[in-house]
């Protein structure tokens, strides 16, 4: 199963997925984030209709995906390792939430690939650290698979040559990972309860 096809969606229909896992943990100074609320009602809504609504894409989205194949052979290249890709991996204990990791690396290793825009690229690049949406999104990708590492790939062809690819290893975070699978459990529960709401029981 290809990622992004029919049959992936529906792998992963109505379950917690590590790339939306930071909406999870948002918080504002009063409680849980709207991105949090709406994220728990996008997942009921999928659990009783049995539908995924068609996404947004925009034309810097549709430049990630068609650039990503590109970006896991620079990785390759550079760094030796042999990328495996896979289409979705449930956790192994927390029913409801799984990964789409960009490959698998070695035995213990996960790459996670983005192609934005220059602009932000560059931004990484001087950072040299990923985002913490990021961040959270490949803790949440170890949880699952029990990988020990990740490296956050950043990946732009139009950069001059030394400036086209980043690599940064993220190393695995048990105590941050105990935390957010705590909370994914108590969302899980209330999208449960959101469903049950919904068919009015």
């Amino acid at each position: 199963i290809t990622q992004g096809t029919s049959e992936w969606h529906e792998l992963r229909r109505g379950k917690v997925t590590a790339s939306r896992v930071a909406d999870i943990l948002a918080k504002t100074k009063t409680g849980a984030s709207a991105s949090r609320q709406n994220y728990l009602i996008e997942l009921a809504l999928q659990r009783v209709t049995k539908t995924i609504e068609e996404s947004y894409t925009n034309a810097a989205m549709e430049w990630g995906t068609q650039t990503e194949p590109q970006a896991r052979v620079a990785y390759e290249v550079k760094t030796g390792n042999f990328v495996d890709q896979v289409a979705f991996i449930d956790h192994p204990t927390i029913a409801g939430f799984g990964c789409s990791p960009d490959g698998l690396v070695a035995t213990d290793g996960l790459i996670e690939i983005k192609c934005p825009n220059s602009a932000t690229h560059w931004s990484y690049i001087k950072a040299n650290e990923p985002p913490q949406k990021y961040f959270i999104q490949m803790q949440a990708q170890m949880a699952v698979t029990g990988a020990k590492w990740c490296d956050f790939v950043s990946f732009d062809p139009r950069m001059p040559e030394r400036s086209q690819l980043l690599i940064v290893n993220v190393p695995r975070d048990p105590e941050f990972i105990l935390y957010m699978e705590a909370e994914i459990k108590q969302f899980l529960n209330e999208v449960e309860a959101e469903v049950n709401q919904m068919k009015g029981m």
